[in-house]
């Protein structure tokens, strides 16, 4: 045989292995031939490109790029697609660069075929980092083509397919990836067909003996239920029929992982499970699911409280389907979904229903494509906002997990929310601003709590205030990460605001005891100073002392040349304390050790990271600071201050019933209000009151502790450090 006989035998042979012939045979089924052309072009470029290369199967590694696009093929996606599916991996893997893809196959192709590649040039501190922001930069492609997931989800699920072959730890680690990430993205674009395929792969992976058990009792039940799926079916076909309507029933396979998700949330037996019986009925238009519904609800009784509408009230993925329970024969439960055979199509495909019946014009739109759009801009804000790829990433699992409720705005638009979302997460699911600025909420008509959880059905109404900001406690009962992300965000915008304003008057301070101010220091002295210290500009400089990462004094003596300093230090200038209000914001905190109060004398402990600390100059937690002299700051109470404060005292008192209700109506008489109070019993006839209250100052404080020492159940009343 010649050279070149061998060299195209072995071609063919490889091209069987591969599975390139069947690839080209299926797409030419909807495919014009020119585009069937250029995706075997990009097989001619993919296998040269791979040429030598080998998975841990054994096999070609070209034959994982045509199984992507063989998956692909099947949702019947599009030729570009297809072609990005075969090359994508050549720009990671192989010295082909974005530049030749794009020469060959055009921009398009080299877009989708970029957006799945891996960072793999960038060297990360961890490989958790190098996940997240992996994954960032596949949601930034998805935002210019959603087309990126899909062949990032055909990607994984043949990689799912053949995992086996990895080590254990690694086969653990990717399952728990996948069912975390990538089956709840398939959930949230509607690809049905892979998000179950993926997670009963994950789960088998993950939990290897759990899959196993539950996988040999399907099979035995199976088996003892196949008389009674007859009969169920049989009636359901017959009442179909006696009614004029031509419709599909079919049993409703059961998948472990959701098998095993419902056991774990609901807490059942294996039995409990497993004893359901499962159907779905697909007819051809809206009005005959609503028909099937009533026939069905003829033949067996339904269960009160589990029907569901997914068809007036789609799920956020386009999801559409009626749902109901029934008793059916020996009281067995019988679970039946009803749909047409258009809500069948994107139940099954999703977003990839999009590209089956996609005409000539590229920027047409189904109605998925819309939704997928919406949940990416929400995707895209939350990685705008994110402070890093670890968070971000953290903050789409949490999105990625909707088991939602329906609730409407005043004027009746619906919203759908993840279950055990607050009015908080309601707020910032309309528009961040009315999130930022939301003060109170009316449900149904009612005023109530803004972490109040809502319900299926409810209306609400947030009520704004103008200068209203956030609640850092709000991030304790926020479920959805758009909220959590956007309060973080403010926050971490706000701090940074008060740093530069706190830093900008510690350093003022600090050269008004040198006898000069800010206004005197020339650009040229602080340009000189930003180089010396890498700073990028005096905002910088501020935030960086408010934040307590430099000291002021330090900075001031830097900003001055050795002449002038040396002038000022001698002249012996002396400074001004800075002036507390207690309403900087964030970055000066009056210590919960000691509760200082206006008339306190006080001291400024500048603390990495959060600012400055305000402490009684009595403080017993001040002697581990008396080593750092450098980071004290002198401080005082600014004059006629018209807030209150926190203050902790101590009561011992007789053990008597009504005691605690006397002492707290002597504290409101005095115009002090509760913030916290422990009861400590330390004998049989002395109990210890312990509170936190909230006073004036130390005025306010001591004509209230007078009016409980007098009264005649109270042995003891101090002070105490909190």
């Amino acid at each position: 045989m010649s050279q070149a006989a061998a060299f195209l035998s072995k071609a063919r042979r490889e091209r069987r292995t591969v599975g390139i012939d069947d690839l080209l045979a299926q797409l030419r089924t909807y495919l014009s031939e020119d585009q069937v052309e250029l995706i075997e072009q990009a097989y001619d470029f993919g296998a040269k490109a791979h040429e030598g290369q080998r998975r841990l199967t054994g096999e070609p590694y070209i034959a994982h790029p045509i199984a992507v696009a063989a998956i692909l093929a099947e949702l019947r996606l599009d030729y570009q697609t297809l072609a990005a599916a075969i090359l994508h991996d050549v720009i990671e893997d192989t010295p082909a660069s974005k530049e030749e893809v794009a020469e060959r196959f055009g921009e398009e192709v080299a877009q989708l075929v970029d957006g799945v590649s891996k960072l793999t040039q960038i060297r990360f501190r961890s490989k958790a980092e190098a996940q997240a922001e992996n994954f960032r930069k596949m949601v930034l492609a998805m935002v210019e083509d959603i087309r990126v997931i899909l062949v990032k989800l055909a990607d994984r699920l043949h990689n799912m397919r053949t995992l086996g072959v990895m080590p254990p730890a690694k086969r653990r680690r990717i399952a728990r990836e996948t069912l975390e990430i990538y089956a709840p993205i398939a959930a949230r674009l509607g690809i049905n067909s892979i998000r179950l395929e993926l997670e009963d792969l994950g789960f088998k992976s993950l939990y290897p003996t759990r899959y196993r058990v539950i996988a040999r009792r399907l099979r035995q039940v199976r088996g003892n239920q196949r008389n009674i799926f007859r009969r169920i079916h049989e009636e359901f076909r017959e009442g179909l029929a006696r009614a004029g309507l031509e419709a599909v029933v079919e049993s409703r396979e059961k998948h472990l992982y959701s098998i095993y998700r419902k056991m774990r949330r609901k807490g059942l037996s294996l039995l409990e499970v497993l004893d359901v019986y499962g159907f779905r009925v697909i007819v051809d238009t809206v009005d005959d699911c609503y028909r099937v519904l009533g026939i069905v609800h003829n033949i067996y009784k339904p269960v009160p409280g589990r029907f569901k509408d997914y068809v007036a009230i789609p799920k956020a993925n386009g999801y559409q389907s009626l749902h109901t329970s029934l008793l059916g024969p020996t009281g067995v439960p019988i679970e039946v979904q009803i749909r047409t055979r258009e809500m069948d199509r994107i139940a099954e495909s999703g977003i990839a229903a999009h590209w089956l019946y996609k005409s000539g014009d590229a920027d047409s739109s189904g109605p998925e494509e819309v939704r997928a759009r919406e949940w990416l801009r929400g995707v895209l804000e939350m990685q705008q906002e994110s402070g890093n790829s670890l968070e971000f990433l953290e903050n789409v699992k949490v999105d990625l997990f909707p088991d939602e409720v329906y609730v409407f705005t005043p004027r009746g638009d619906i919203r759908r929310l993840p279950r055990g979302a607050t009015a908080v997460d309601f707020a910032y699911a309309v528009h961040t601003d009315l999130g930022n600025r939301c003060v109170a909420v009316n449900i149904d008509r009612r005023l109530s709590p803004l972490r109040t959880r809502l319900s299926n059905g409810q209306t609400v109404e947030i009520i704004t205030a103008k200068h209203a900001r956030p609640n850092p406690a709000w991030l304790n009962f926020v479920v959805t990460a758009k909220a959590r992300t956007a309060i973080r965000n403010f926050l971490k915008n706000l701090r940074h605001e008060e740093a530069v304003r706190l830093g900008q008057r510690l350093l003022d301070q600090a050269l008004g005891e040198l006898d000069l101010d800010l206004g005197r220091i020339t650009d040229e002295r602080w340009e000189a100073m930003l180089r010396e210290l890498g700073v990028a500009d005096r905002e910088e400089i501020y935030a960086q002392i408010g934040l307590g990462r430099r000291v002021a004094p330090i900075v001031a003596r830097a900003l001055l040349p050795k002449g002038e300093l040396e002038e000022a230090e001698a002249a012996g200038s002396q400074g001004y304390p800075l002036a507390i209000q207690g309403t900087e914001g964030m970055v000066v905190t009056l210590a919960r050790c000691c509760y200082p109060i206006p008339g306190d004398p006080i001291m400024g402990y500048l603390s990495q990271g959060r600012g400055i600390v305000i402490h009684r100059e009595d403080c017993g937690n001040l002697a581990e600071y008396r080593n750092e002299p450098d980071k004290w700051i002198e401080v005082q109470w600014e004059k006629d201050l018209e807030r209150e404060f926190s203050v902790a005292i101590r009561v011992d008192v007789e053990n008597r019933p009504g005691v605690l209700a006397q002492v707290a109506a002597t504290m409101s008489e005095e115009g002090s209000n509760i913030e916290h109070v422990n009861v400590q019993e330390r004998e049989s006839r002395v109990t210890t009151l312990h509170f936190i209250l909230n006073v004036q100052d130390r005025g306010h404080l001591a004509r209230l502790m007078r009016s409980i020492r007098k009264m005649p159940p109270v042995l003891r009343i101090t002070r105490s450090q909190g």
